[in-house]
């Protein structure tokens, strides 16, 4: 059940003026730019095969799914949800790996708890502790829980109330916040190309548009049925123009889901 003591106190608007900002659009997120800096990526055979082990164990459960696939109005609310964190995201210049964690949280909790009926605040006030969680797990810096509530939210909460949220979402998910991500397979899936016959001049660029196709993957709620290394592979492959085949999955490697991909 969906509930903390102090949710039926109207008075939810923060006003709190602040005086400073963390961060600014123009910020630099990171101490390194990821993508300028990063090497081909290596073919570590035993470090992918932990990856592929912990993923089994992540997987929503077919239930709670169909649960929250079959509710058309929470659908939508989930749809307009994603939508402002990944505004939020790209303001910030957040990392890839932020954004998928952020509705990743989201959806978890949803599947597993009943928000009130005909009210929106709930899940704006889920949406920016998800969106805080992801941060604190991904970001080198992270702006205050007020300077986050960007790009006209529909409310706007105090930093209590949000840490209460966070709270609230880190207990349901059992503290377990660091999840396997199509991103942990990423670098390994574009070094495996070289077996067949694409070698890449531009790592970083292949790189980035893998992660542009793996978040934009959160927007539909269908891509919770496919394991994380599925919806990497895919990307992969999307990315750079090759053929979804018997080659291509057994050279990324021989634990991908033909199924998945089909």
């Amino acid at each position: 059940m969906f509930t903390f003591s102090d949710y039926s106190t109207p008075n939810l608007y923060c006003n709190e003026v602040a005086a400073y900002n963390v961060l600014s659009p123009n910020a630099d997120i990171c101490d390194h730019d990821f993508y300028e800096t990063l090497d081909c990526p290596s073919d570590d055979e035993s470090s992918i095969i932990i990856v592929f082990d912990s993923e089994t164990n992540q997987m929503l459960e077919l239930e709670p799914l169909n649960r929250l696939r079959g509710n058309p109005g929470l659908l939508r609310a989930r749809k307009d949800a994603v939508n402002w964190m990944f505004k939020v995201h790209d303001h910030y210049q957040f990392r890839p790996e932020t954004a998928y964690l952020s509705v990743n949280y989201l959806d978890r909790f949803l599947s597993s708890h009943t928000l009130p009926e005909g009210k929106m605040w709930p899940l704006q006030l889920l949406s920016v502790a998800c969106l805080a969680l992801a941060a604190k797990m991904e970001e080198t810096s992270v702006p205050l829980l007020l300077d986050l509530q960007v790009k006209k939210p529909r409310f706007l909460f105090k930093p209590k109330t949000v840490q209460r949220m966070e709270l609230l979402v880190m207990a349901n998910l059992k503290w377990r916040l660091r999840r396997t991500t199509p991103f942990d397979f990423a670098h390994y899936f574009i070094a495996k190309l070289s077996c067949l016959g694409s070698p890449l001049n531009d790592c970083s660029r292949v790189l980035s548009r893998v992660s542009d196709l793996i978040i934009s993957t959160c927007q539909v709620i269908e891509f919770m049925d496919y394991p994380p290394s599925a919806i990497a592979a895919a990307a992969v492959l999307c990315a750079t123009d090759q053929y979804v085949g018997d080659q291509a999955l057994g050279c990324f490697h021989k634990r991908v889901s033909k199924v998945s991909l089909a």
